[in-house]
């Protein structure tokens, strides 16, 4: 089977991984590697090899000059990381048929394969540039050198691959994309792994007690943090809010939600990344997942609580529509509107039975829809047509 080369640019891979974006790409490859001979390029971190074979993938970890860093503005360090980052990856000859990369940080180093190696660009598109606004506070004037990244990049791509329905909407009207070049494949999820699984002592571990609703994400002005614990002002006294976060976006966000949480009793905060083996039984055992974000092209996490069982409140925005059916899977709110988030997290609490049924019908929709597996052999079809040939003879 494995007829093809694949070269997969990206900035998280493990041990670098942060997001949704780092989730994908790692179980992406797992399951792709029956298809295709593969090869991933990404950063080196401190104690990672710059060479080593993972899962019968050849995984190839560059360095990001820093002596750019160390002369440029603070505001401007993570897109010059980003751009040096691609061509040390990119002086490394690519011997691949297509190249695939994954968000705005390997745009540049996508675009440079294409016009030096004459490879095929392949692009999936996790979130886009400009709809993520408020970034220009952080990365200051940089920001438009990550707007011009994303677009070269996608205005040179054989083909796009978008997260969700809404999100191919969104590079079309934003880019100007054909239409037939950009195709939407939803992100996936490990059944075996993301299943319900009870085990109290995490809870104990954490001082969390039942009942509780969940929130598991970055901190980030874009997953609308601030209106969950706006909401948790309003919440039965009884209910725990327990907020569990990564990587923050700003770090002046540290400080705003430290101020936001100090006198609310009914809040737990876990700022840090949480093991899997913690994940699971805080997404089983909770009442629901909330994910009340603001913008959010499709929203990984939204994966993982259902096929634990686990029912999503969640922003009727963005692709998250795609994935929790309204009033069957859980319930769709507005975004950023802290009043009726905390009557529908209400509702719920106060009808458990339809919170356990939501439940049940989440994780079946898992099964059938969202899969890695599934993602994995969409992506094999796509990478077939992009090279002319019939998948299925193959």
């Amino acid at each position: 089977m494995f007829d093809i080369d694949v070269c997969m640019l990206t900035l998280e891979y493990p041990p670098y991984v942060y997001g949704g974006v780092g989730v994908h790409v790692d179980n992406l490859t797992r399951y792709l590697s029956k298809y295709v001979k593969l090869e991933v390029r990404t950063i080196r971190l401190e104690g990672a090899p710059s060479y080593e074979l993972r899962n019968g993938i050849i995984v190839k970890r560059y360095d990001a000059w820093s002596q750019l860093l160390d002369n440029c503005p603070s505001s401007y360090a993570p897109v010059f990381k980003a751009l040096s980052l691609g061509l040390n990856i990119v002086s490394d000859r690519v011997d691949s048929k297509i190249v695939h990369v994954h968000t705005w940080y390997m745009g540049f180093a996508g675009f440079l394969s294409k016009k030096l190696y004459n490879v095929k660009l392949v692009a999936t598109v996790h979130s886009l540039e400009p709809k993520r606004p408020w970034k220009r506070k952080v990365l200051g004037e940089a920001y438009n050198v990550s707007l011009w990244a994303e677009k070269t990049c996608l205005e040179n791509c054989d083909v796009i691959i978008a997260v969700s329905m809404e999100t191919k909407r969104d590079i079309i009207s934003l880019y100007g994309i054909e239409e037939n070049k950009v195709h939407v494949i939803h992100n996936g999820i490990d059944e075996e792994i993301w299943r319900p699984i009870r085990n109290p002592r995490v809870l104990e571990k954490y001082g969390i007690r039942e009942p509780y609703i969940l929130f598991v994400g970055r901190l980030s002005r874009q997953k609308g943090i601030l209106t969950l614990i706006e909401a948790a002002k309003d919440l039965p006294s009884d209910l725990t809010v327990a907020i569990v976060t990564g990587k923050p976006d700003d770090p002046n966000l540290i400080v705003e939600v430290s101020r936001a949480v100090k006198n609310l009793k009914n809040v737990v905060w876990i700022n840090k990344v949480l093991e899997r083996e913690e994940l699971i039984p805080l997404y089983t055992m909770a009442l629901a997942f909330i994910c009340p974000s603001i913008y959010e092209p499709f929203g990984i996490v939204n994966l993982e609580a259902m096929a634990c069982g686990t029912p999503v409140i969640a922003s009727n925005v963005g692709g998250i529509p795609e994935v929790v059916v309204d009033g069957e899977t859980g319930i769709l709110v507005a975004p950023g509107n802290p009043v009726e988030l905390a009557e529908t997290v209400t509702r719920l609490y106060n009808n458990r039975s339809m919170a356990k049924e939501m439940g049940v019908r989440a994780r079946e929709r898992i099964l059938e829809k969202f899969t890695w597996s599934k993602v994995a052999q969409k992506t094999y079809e796509l990478y077939m047509e992009v090279l002319g040939v019939n998948s299925r003879t193959t």
